[in-house]
């Protein structure tokens, strides 16, 4: 069951990845340079951290981070840089390149996908595309953030807080509600206001609090 249900994790995370490189298949050099909701990351930028995450073992993942002395911000710093092509052609093409990998440093697969239905929204959202992943694929992110800190702290933001879609299956948590598409929510959780107006409720206050204070931490 627990293979089966892996299976289909990769299945949509590569159906995201697929969709994500036909978006970019028509940016202008222009728009490879545009900022994104990923901190100080260009678009190219974003794109190649999507390549470092789909192609890092966990041996690997290990040794560059014992060699940035676990100082995450220094790891993804350096395999981004690796994986970035000389042109943003290339680091499309290399991109394409791992868009079946089912790669990656431990077996949290939810957190996997993730990275490109969070990464994909980073990149859409400034630039003005109206593509969103699919509720299929948001729905278990949305579970697995709520559950656990991992890549981000997504369970702290919202501690507390009854979190509700009001386009899919997903709800979690208890107090003071939280509703909205799926895909403000698991946007929210990983910490990007941008999305924060799109949801509803007495909890949104309280989740806007925790989100400045991440972001000036």
């Amino acid at each position: 069951m627990a293979k089966q249900q892996d299976d289909a994790l990769w299945t949509l995370a590569r159906a995201e990845r697929a969709t994500l490189a036909e978006d970019l298949s028509g940016l202008s050099a222009e728009q490879w340079r545009r900022p994104t909701l990923c901190g100080r990351w260009d678009v190219e930028e974003v794109v190649a951290h999507l390549i470092a995450a789909a192609s890092m073992s966990q041996r690997q993942w290990l040794r560059s981070m014992l060699g940035a002395r676990f100082r995450a911000d220094v790891h993804n710093q350096r395999r981004m840089a690796d994986h970035r092509g000389s042109t943003p052609a290339q680091t499309l093409d290399r991109f394409r390149g791992v868009i079946g990998s089912t790669i990656a440093p431990s077996s949290h697969t939810p957190a996997y996908l993730g990275e490109v239905v969070v990464h994909a929204q980073d990149i859409r959202q400034p630039l003005g595309i109206p593509r969103t992943p699919s509720v299929d694929a948001q729905t278990p992110v949305a579970d697995f953030f709520a559950r656990r800190d991992f890549a981000v702290a997504s369970r702290t933001h919202v501690t507390g807080l009854t979190l509700r879609a009001d386009d899919g299956p997903f709800t979690a948590g208890a107090g003071p509600m939280v509703t909205g598409p799926t895909l403000a929510l698991v946007m929210s959780m990983a910490g990007r206001a941008a999305y924060l107006d799109e949801l509803d409720g007495p909890g949104v206050p309280m989740l806007r609090r925790r989100l400045v204070v991440d972001a000036r931490a």
